[in-house]
């Protein structure tokens, strides 16, 4: 009877007042002496007061850094980087033959493809349009349909301007 209620009575109170991770270990070690049989028990539930009490002193010691706001500015949205690298190909492989501008186009259709991946909202919007609109350069250059080139090559510069301003290129 007198070891159920040591059981039950001293390890509550003395780990609760007591914040730190060595305040559970001496509690353990006063209620191991008063019974013998009560020695088992006081491991099993100052464990838990130690694994919840080292918990709030990491996120009060972990601390936000702060952060310049150049560097925020300076980070481009996702799929900008490999949308201008796809641009860029193009230009430098286009070359003046058709067959070459065509194999240039379809090159860059898969490249942008590849660039929507990492893009989101009206950036991912405006590669996937871009997308489309060198893959209608190629069948247009290819014969695959009817119509100038021309006309696709004036939307594409006014999406690559635009994709350039929502990019925050110049």
């Amino acid at each position: 009877m007198v070891a159920l209620i040591a059981y039950l009575m001293p390890p509550a109170p003395p780990p609760q007042p007591k914040s730190d991770a060595v305040a559970p270990t001496p509690a353990a070690q006063s209620s191991s002496s008063d019974p013998v049989t009560t020695r088992p028990a006081p491991p099993t539930p100052s464990p838990s007061p130690e694994s919840s009490t080292p918990q709030p002193p990491r996120p009060s010691s972990t601390r936000p850094v702060p952060v310049p706001s150049a560097l925020l500015s300076a980070v481009r949205p996702g799929g900008c980087d490999e949308a201008a690298a796809a641009l860029t190909a193009y230009r430098r492989n286009a070359g003046t033959v058709r067959s070459s501008q065509a194999a240039a186009a379809q090159q860059t259709y898969r490249d942008l493809m590849g660039a929507v991946l990492d893009a989101q909202g009206v950036v991912g919007a405006k590669i996937s349009r871009l997308a489309a609109e060198f893959q209608e350069l190629n069948f247009r250059l290819t014969g695959m349909a009817g119509g100038d080139p021309n006309q696709v090559i004036a939307d594409i510069n006014t999406d690559i301007a635009e994709l350039n301003r929502l990019c925050g290129s110049s």
